[in-house]
């Protein structure tokens, strides 16, 4: 089978990951790629993207409203007052991913970054997005895990006291937020 793009049952090409379940075609053709700006918006793609580590990043998107209850909207300034407590009810909800490095990395970023002017976050973030676009990539396996890039932010992030993000989290993070545009050539979402 190959990696390029497949057509969907509308006839559509997308990326074959985007066809395998209905709320991955939801995701790829309406979310995924796209700008994403905004302090709350990327801690709760940063947090996302920490928990998935490990995990299918289906098991995150279906539970993601139940992340937003569990963690306050992702707003940063709610969630900076967790505290033991919070850490206790969040091990014992079942609409999240009860994995308590995760859960207290997340909640350790918040008050981090709760003493960051606003705006910095999302300036750090796209201050390591790629200068010009890279080809359009043809195959799923010309799509890296890992660039310079998402290196450079993974260190800056830890730098500035973030935890649990690797270069690997912050390349899924520059793909889904939309520094760099992985969808396939040919894909109807690649120049939407």
């Amino acid at each position: 089978m190959s990696g390029g793009p497949v057509a969907g049952p509308d006839g559509r090409l997308r990326c074959p990951w985007g066809l395998s379940t209905e709320d991955y075609v939801t995701y790829h053709d309406t979310e995924w790629g796209r700008p994403v700006h905004g302090d709350d918006a990327l801690y709760e793609r940063l947090c996302l993207e920490a928990f998935q580590s490990g995990l299918s990043w289906l098991t995150i998107l279906r539970r993601r409203e139940g992340f937003r209850t569990a963690f306050a909207g992702f707003a940063i300034a709610e969630v900076a007052r967790f505290g033991e407590a919070d850490v206790l009810r969040l091990m014992a909800d079942e609409g999240i991913i009860r994995n308590r490095a995760k859960i207290e990395a997340t909640l350790a970023n918040a008050k981090e970054l709760a003493g960051w002017k606003p705006g910095e976050l999302d300036a750090l973030i796209w201050s390591h997005a790629p200068g010009e676009p890279g080809p359009a990539p043809e195959d799923v396996a010309d799509v890296p895990a890992v660039t310079p890039e998402s290196t450079a932010l993974a260190k800056a992030l830890k730098k500035a006291g973030i935890r649990f993000v690797g270069p690997t989290t912050a390349y899924a993070l520059m793909q889904a937020c939309g520094l760099v545009n992985d969808h396939l050539a040919g894909c109807v979402s690649r120049e939407a």
